[in-house]
């Protein structure tokens, strides 16, 4: 592998500099480019040697000796160095292309669904790596344990996806879990997603029939039978593969903790909420399709803490607990706030989302966030005006927000200093808080802010 050259075009995305690394520590000889790259990326590339020494598209840099380029998702198709690979008649794959390529040997575990994708992936990886089984991955966020989001070997047998549905590349405007080829696939959840590309909820659904028809009839599909939609998707199809269902497992919560009952006993877990138990069965079957045992399973994820910005615990002090989570459909809100709630019943729950993705923050969108935040004691939601400029949306008005969510009392803040001021002067005894957006609220280093909450208090 020492004579592979590899190229990467975008490689400071945060699936595209993961997989530069997998190949680096493969001993792939890896060049990339990037217009800009930030932190964590631009670190991570540097400590690696694989930071490149001048940003921007050098097309003059590529020639033949180069073995493959990989084409990342926010690269245009108008990309200068993307033409002249063209023009020098070079191998282009899409990431996910890529992935399977190098993977089309082995056992593959794709994990697919609107939400739960990145939780469930991580429960899989953390009880393979407790029973010591040599697994290739990819997955969407930083796990305890693990060095890089991407591993890649000639050794290991199986190699489990995070499949997301979102676009392959520029070039290519299949869903990325399409190319992955699941041997055992598993669904989580349907809810709609990305209506950028998706434009109607039927036309996001169809994505995930064909991925359930890509199964192989010696294949498995494990599904969740309490999401509607999936049922549907699921009955919809034709296929001999194996269908094993499953929902919540048995349970119950006590003084702060989630206890899970099984035939094997009581285990007490790290982790908690309703979505997280489903998730955390659906990766029990899963890990019994890869001959994990019940026993080993149940063992190993008592252990497991949570995927990093999954419900995760960033300030806790005497009656205070700040969680920062990635929520930001619908489904995952609602899900992230009640099981906040449940898990501390008698504490007052104060939940902030943030406006960030496309879908959130279109205005033909926003009624799909009707309820979401009714089991919150106080509900905070926060918009940039400039995240809005640059997906060029039309502005959103206070009004909008507070007609679509539903919720008695709904604050709106559009400017971060004073969504902090805000939070300063709540009186946190007895109280947890939520902090919800797949970005950070502008800016806001979230664990250091949760962490001089309370001492403020």
């Amino acid at each position: 592998m020492e004579n592979n050259r590899v190229h990467f075009i975008a490689i400071g995305g945060s699936a595209m500099h993961n997989l530069a690394i997998a190949l680096h520590l493969k001993g792939y000889n890896v060049t990339g480019s990037d217009d800009e790259i930030f932190d964590p990326a631009r670190a991570r590339l540097d400590s690696y040697g694989l930071l490149p020494d001048e940003f921007g598209w050098f097309p003059e840099k590529l020639d033949k000796s180069i073995d493959s380029i990989i084409l990342g998702m926010h690269a245009r198709g108008d990309n200068p160095e993307l033409a002249k690979a063209k023009e020098l008649g070079l191998k282009v794959y899409s990431y996910p292309e890529f992935l399977y390529e190098q993977s089309k040997d082995k056992l593959r575990v794709v994990i697919g669904g609107s939400h739960g994708k990145t939780s469930i992936t991580a429960m899989i990886l953390h009880v393979l790596h407790f029973c010591n089984v040599d697994t290739d991955y990819m997955v969407g966020a930083k796990l305890e344990g693990f060095d890089v989001m991407v591993r890649l070997t000639e050794e290991a047998k199986v190699m489990v996806f995070e499949g997301d549905e979102y676009l392959t590349s520029a070039l290519d405007l299949r869903p990325k879990f399409h190319l992955y080829k699941p041997d055992i696939a598993l669904v989580s959840g349907i809810a709609w997603d990305h209506m950028n590309v998706f434009p109607t909820f039927e036309n996001y659904i169809e994505q995930f029939r064909i991925f359930i028809k890509m199964i192989p009839d010696s294949g498995a599909l494990i599904y969740c039978t309490e999401d509607p939609e999936v049922r549907e998707a699921v009955d919809s199809v034709d296929g001999k593969m194996k269908k094993l269902p499953y929902g919540v497992p048995p349970h119950h919560v006590l003084k702060g903790k989630t206890i899970l009952s099984t035939q094997e006993g009581e285990f007490v877990l790290k982790i908690f909420g309703q979505h997280n138990l489903k998730n955390l069965e659906g990766a029990r079957l899963v890990c019994n399709q890869l001959n994990i045992s019940n026993s080993d399973f149940y063992q190993a994820i008592s252990t497991f803490k949570g995927a990093s910005n999954r419900l995760e615990l960033i300030a806790e002090k005497p009656g205070f607990n700040a969680y920062r989570d990635f929520a930001h459909a619908p489904s995952k809100l609602k899900a992230t706030i009640q099981a906040a709630k449940e898990q501390f019943p008698d504490r007052r729950l104060v939940a902030c989302f943030e406006l960030h993705t496309f879908s959130s923050l279109n205005k033909d969108f926003l009624d799909q966030y009707a309820d979401s935040m009714e089991k919150a004691d106080e509900a905070i939601v926060y918009f940039s005006p400039h995240a809005l400029e640059l997906k060029k949306l039309p502005m959103l008005s206070p009004e909008d927000i507070i007609h679509a969510f539903r919720k008695k009392g709904l604050v709106i803040f559009s400017e971060t200093n004073q969504f902090q001021l805000h939070l300063r002067k709540e009186k946190w005894e007895n109280s947890n808080l939520l902090l919800m957006s797949s970005g950070n609220f502008d800016g806001l280093q979230l664990k250091q802010f949760a962490e001089r909450l309370y001492s403020e208090d």
